[in-house]
């Protein structure tokens, strides 16, 4: 298999892993776990995988003085984003929330063109248009019930919240950072969030039964390591671009197992609603330079022995 072909293999593992929330959180709603104790775990077991990345990658794990205050709030504000998406799935089908979550890149696009005057060209404009139609087909689910203004709100922040993420560590200090480091750190300090929440425990809803334990640590494996490990390697073979693009399969993923295993409802307006939802995000990841803010792992692997030549990834 040629360096091409793993590169995009990986790049859909790795989006179809990230999708695979709902498949290990769903389950542990329905036998009474909040989504304050299951993000809990899926942190705390997240943490030292990551933790044993870092130092196979042979990283430190010192940060200089400047970068603390920082990576607090970034780890606050990526835990608020994972907090409200997984509220969300209390108020809507999982597989619908997962595709409004994927609008990021789109608000991505308006951050920077109303906070830092980035130019918003006329094809980002036509994508705006075409996602905000798509999500107008979802409005009522495949029930026929019309979606709940609370989910759509929950969800919206989860996708704003990660959006302002992925901007100001561009922006900031913390864009020297290695990505691994700084991942692992936004865990650590996003746990608090979540031991404030579970009131340090003493509301924390621990599982009773083993299978239980296997869909938490399943969360911290395949839509955190996994997901994280086949981004980078799939970087490395094909480029940040087209691993943006793959990222497209993160909605599918999630909608598939939501009608397969959970018994959600795909019409055909929800199915139309989905595609202009991710066309528009695809065009605007392959359209522009945004990709630069969307992805920044190439420096975890700073020789990057696999290519044969230099690529533009923008």
């Amino acid at each position: 298999m040629n360096a091409k072909a793993k590169g995009y293999i990986l790049g859909a593992i790795a989006a179809a892993t990230y999708g695979m929330n709902p498949l290990f959180a769903l389950p542990l709603y329905k036998v009474g776990m909040d989504p304050d104790s299951v993000l809990f775990f899926r942190y705390l077991f997240a943490i030292p995988l990551l933790g044993i990345m870092l130092k196979a990658r042979g990283r430190s794990f010192r940060l200089q003085r400047k970068e603390v205050l920082p990576l607090i709030g970034m780890g606050l504000l990526v835990a608020l984003s994972s907090l409200t998406l997984f509220q969300s799935y209390n108020y809507m089908e999982a597989g619908i929330a997962s595709t409004l979550l994927f609008v990021y890149p789109i608000m991505v696009a308006l951050i920077m063109a109303l906070v830092y005057k980035e130019k918003l060209t006329g094809q980002t404009i036509c994508c705006i248009l075409l996602a905000l139609t798509g999500i107008g087909l979802l409005y009522k689910g495949g029930n026929g019930a019309t979606l709940s203004v609370l989910g759509i709100t929950l969800v919206m922040i989860s996708s704003l919240a990660y959006a302002i993420y992925i901007v100001r560590v561009n922006q900031s200090t913390l864009k020297n950072v290695a990505t691994l480091k700084l991942t692992f750190y936004v865990l650590l300090f996003g746990l608090s969030l979540f031991l404030v929440r579970v009131d340090f425990g003493s509301s924390l809803y621990v599982p009773d039964k083993w299978y239980l334990w296997g869909n938490l640590l399943a969360l911290a494996v395949f839509p955190t390591a996994v997901s994280f490990l086949c981004t980078t390697q799939a970087i490395q073979y094909i480029g940040s671009t087209p691993t943006a693009i793959l990222g497209a399969l993160e909605p599918v993923t999630a909608v598939a197992f939501g009608v397969t295993v959970f018994g959600e409802s795909l019409t055909p307006r929800l199915s139309l609603g989905i595609l202009m939802i991710i066309l528009a995000v695809t065009f605007i990841i392959a359209g522009g330079n945004i990709t630069v803010y969307l992805v920044r792992f190439r420096k975890l692997f700073p020789k990057l022995p696999v290519r044969k030549k230099k690529r533009n990834d923008n």
